[in-house]
């Protein structure tokens, strides 16, 4: 049974069964594939994208639940000026080490941002609890996204 879904501002039409995780669904029917794999488990965060502003884990969530929904993605974060201050971030203070796990990181900083312009320390590591970074990078992060609060507001 198709699903309609509006993926980062394009309306989409995917032929998947209901039950089909949305993380599927983006990755190998739309072609979405900066949404990445990591645990399968909703444990590790690789996989986050917001759903009408809210972070969800895509590897948890079937793709029926979002049907006629605003699915945004970190590509889709790129055209937009919160989106593109965090990347901006991350590049200045150097974040990103392997990288894998940044898509999720940046979509999990864009809702707390959007919940939380200024963001303490205690703010950010709650708001981005549930996404890992195997290389350690979480000073970095949590750097980045002051930085991105500070750009965003300016």
């Amino acid at each position: 049974m198709p699903v309609t879904l509006t993926i980062d501002g394009q309306q989409r039409t995917l032929a998947v069964t209901d039950d089909t995780p949305l993380l599927w669904a983006l990755r190998d029917v739309a072609g979405v594939t900066a949404v990445k794999f990591g645990c399968g488990a909703g444990l590790c965060g690789a996989c986050s994208v917001l759903v009408d502003g809210e972070r969800l884990f895509s590897c948890q969530t079937p793709v029926s639940s979002v049907e006629g929904k605003q699915v945004t993605t970190v590509e889709g974060l790129t055209r937009q000026p919160l989106g593109q201050a965090l990347a901006a971030a991350w590049e200045e203070l150097d974040v990103v080490q392997c990288g894998y796990c940044q898509p999720g990181q940046i979509v999990a900083a864009a809702a707390l941002l959007k919940a939380n312009p200024k963001p303490d320390d205690a703010a950010i590591d709650e708001g981005m609890s549930g996404n890992i970074c195997r290389c350690g990078t979480y000073n970095r992060i949590r750097a980045a996204i002051h930085r991105a609060a500070d750009t965003a507001r300016a």
